[in-house]
């Protein structure tokens, strides 16, 4: 995001059926109103598409977009929702970690994690989850990378340690490290 000139930004969401080209028709309408996708996430998630954006641009052309983006849904198939937002401030420095889990797939392992860093004060920023067989046994396994930022004044030895500790008890294989870039 480009933080010397102020700009409005909107947040979309949109899920539908997947099909051929519709990302391409998506940002199409995006791109008539005047915006711009700062930035997205995608997924194809079974059979239905789900898209994430944060979209800026001046004012009156995410007015424009805004009142375009029932007849977008109607006509792309998708159900979208949508909402005014603000460049993140941040109140305190955060340093960002990137964190990889590896399981036997089961219930509650998200929630688990999500526990851990909450009951810290971390907050976690960006998470992707997925199912894949094991190789050779076939035993379904589950995979979680996830992005957290950690307060400036935190103790990060500490924390790793009591992370590694926790992921023990849960038996699950996991790293913590700053991200790569």
């Amino acid at each position: 995001m480009n933080s010397q000139n102020p700009r409005d930004y909107l947040v979309i969401t949109a899920s539908g059926e997947d099909q051929v080209g519709l990302v391409q028709r998506l940002t199409g309408k995006i791109l008539d109103a005047g915006c711009n996708i700062e930035e997205s996430r995608m997924a194809l998630l079974g059979g239905q598409f789900a898209i994430i954006m944060l979209v800026s641009g001046a004012w009156n052309a995410l007015s424009k977009l805004e009142a375009r983006l029932d007849a977008v849904g109607e006509e792309l198939g998708l159900g979208i929702l949508h909402r005014r937002t603000k460049e993140r401030s941040r109140l305190q420095p955060l340093i960002p970690y990137q964190i990889e889990v590896v399981a036997m797939d089961h219930p509650g392992i998200v929630h688990n994690l999500s526990n851990f860093f909450a009951s810290r004060g971390i907050n976690i920023e960006d998470v992707n989850t997925s199912t894949y067989p094991a190789p050779h046994t076939g035993t379904p396994m589950f995979a979680v990378s996830m992005r957290v930022g950690i307060p400036a004044d935190a103790h990060i030895s500490s924390l790793r340690g009591d992370f590694f500790d926790y992921c023990d008890e849960l038996n699950l294989d996991a790293t913590f490290e700053p991200p790569r870039t």
